[in-house]
């Protein structure tokens, strides 16, 4: 059977969003910074369509991240477009543009239901209303025997961790405080299913793998 995984940056004091989330920010109040360490890397910039970028201790770990991956599952607030009913009128299409970095099946968590969504490059976006296990029972069947990213958000990452749905777990830990904002491991109670494997530590990023025991 094909892997959960599950990746996220997060700060030294536990969060993976800063304070007071919005449209404009929604990363909130310094939670850009917890990306930093990514955005130069050659390896996010090429499936991004962009060109250059750097090599260095990260390149492996991101290269790794990206492999085998057949379908991805994300919470509603990691794919925006506000609370409550999609707005049909203006409908919202996600943060990155017509042709979004994926290039696979997504399969976003929400109480809302509205009509799958096919954007370019082999990318679409699955609107599911009935739970995490149904959503990873589709993204699975997508994935053609690949494994499945859990991209986050907080609340969709403690929902898979609480119960013990994640097979591998990678923790980007970038060396800031954001002093509030959206911690990663509100009510998920134990770490047991998963050991940590491997660290790599570059100059402005350390890289946590876990597996499942």
């Amino acid at each position: 059977m094909s892997k959960l995984r599950f990746r996220i940056s997060i700060s030294l004091d536990g969060f993976v969003a800063g304070p007071n989330q919005s449209l404009q920010e929604p990363l909130g109040v310094g939670g850009e910074q917890l990306h930093e360490w990514v955005f130069p890397l050659e390896a996010w910039r090429r499936p991004h369509g962009l060109e250059g970028g750097v090599v260095n201790e990260s390149t492996a770990v991101m290269e790794e991240e990206l492999a085998n991956i057949g379908a991805t599952i994300m919470g509603r607030n990691m794919f925006g477009g506000g609370p409550g009913p999609w707005n049909n009128t203006e409908p919202w299409n996600g943060w990155w543009g017509s042709n979004p970095p994926f290039h696979h099946p997504v399969f976003v968590l929400t109480h809302y239901p509205r009509d799958p969504l096919i954007m370019e490059s082999g990318t679409s976006f699955t609107f599911v209303t009935d739970g995490i296990e149904s959503a990873l029972d589709q993204a699975r069947r997508a994935a053609l025997g690949k494994d499945v990213a859990l991209a986050g958000g907080a609340k969709a990452a403690q929902q898979y961790l609480q119960a013990g749905l994640v097979d591998e777990m990678q923790l980007h830990l970038a060396p800031i405080l954001l002093g509030g904002g959206e911690r990663l491991f509100d009510g998920v109670n134990s770490l047991d299913s998963l050991a940590l494997v491997k660290t790599v530590a570059a100059s402005n990023v350390t890289h946590l793998k876990f597996v499942r025991k």
